[in-house]
């Protein structure tokens, strides 16, 4: 039976440590929590593209420690179409399956590349590959890096108001987990989205697929998000908006590819 993704902790640079605290106004901070917040806001601007791999691997790690990696049917589809792929922005790319109901795939920033189960029952080869192009494609335009930096703001922001005693520090202690989903959920930026389309739709071509995976996939998403599996969609479409639009897009574009091929 399917499992529910496990959603993994990313452990982030932890600067202060201690529980000391001082007065200030009358008001007890956490200076701690406060040097934290200094901290991660310090980090978000430096990371580097080694910084994110490192980042990523470890959550990968992690993640495939505590999801069902599939190594039968779904496995072996995987690896005949991924056979021969092997990079990508001078990355070395590996690939797995979990086992799980959520409809979803994503990249990470090391080459990891997670394909769930449930998106495989419900696409042809050809949309299957041109997800996966697009996934790649944020992590080849670097939007992962971007993704991991507006995580370590939102880190530091929370930080810094659960530095002050008080409701509002409760309520930020309950939000400190919330940095998992900087990979699941990332939020893209159209111009950024129609990227990784172009990318999916080129990397559809390079390895011999179908130039219409990426509009077929799209609206099969489409199509899926108003039917019975509308929730277990519904996260893909939370990082992947407008997707009417941009498979019209897609669609014209594989059109125009192949009136120019003839």
């Amino acid at each position: 039976m399917k499992r529910t993704l496990l959603i993994f902790a990313v452990s982030f640079l932890c600067i202060a440590s201690a529980d000391a605290q001082l007065r200030i106004g009358g008001r007890k901070i956490d200076t701690g929590k406060a040097v934290k917040a200094v901290g991660d806001m310090a980090t978000a601007v430096t990371l580097s593209d080694e910084d994110i791999a490192a980042l990523c691997r470890e959550s990968v790690e992690w993640m495939d420690a505590h999801n069902p990696i599939d190594t039968g049917e779904y496995d072996a589809r995987l690896k005949r179409l991924t056979e021969g792929i092997t990079e990508a922005g001078g990355m070395q790319l590996n690939f797995k399956v979990y086992d799980v109901i959520d409809v979803n795939a994503f990249a990470c920033g090391d080459g990891s590349v997670r394909v769930f189960s449930s998106l495989m029952d419900i696409m042809t080869d050809d949309e299957l590959m041109a997800i996966i192009g697009h996934e790649i494609g944020h992590i080849v335009h670097h939007d992962s890096k971007d993704a991991i930096k507006r995580a370590y703001m939102a880190s530091a922001a929370r930080n810094a108001a659960g530095a002050v005693g008080g409701t509002v520090g409760k309520l930020s202690e309950s939000q400190l987990g919330d940095l998992s989903q900087a990979f699941m959920s990332a939020q893209f930026s159209q111009k950024q989205e129609y990227a990784a389309d172009e990318y999916g739709f080129e990397f559809c071509i390079e390895h011999g697929f179908s130039p219409h995976g990426m509009a077929d996939g799209l609206n099969r998403l489409v199509e899926l998000s108003q039917g019975a599996k509308a929730s277990t969609v519904q996260k893909m479409f939370s990082s992947h908006p407008d997707s009417e639009k941009r498979a019209a897009r897609m669609k014209k574009k594989a059109e125009e590819y192949e009136s120019t091929a003839r």
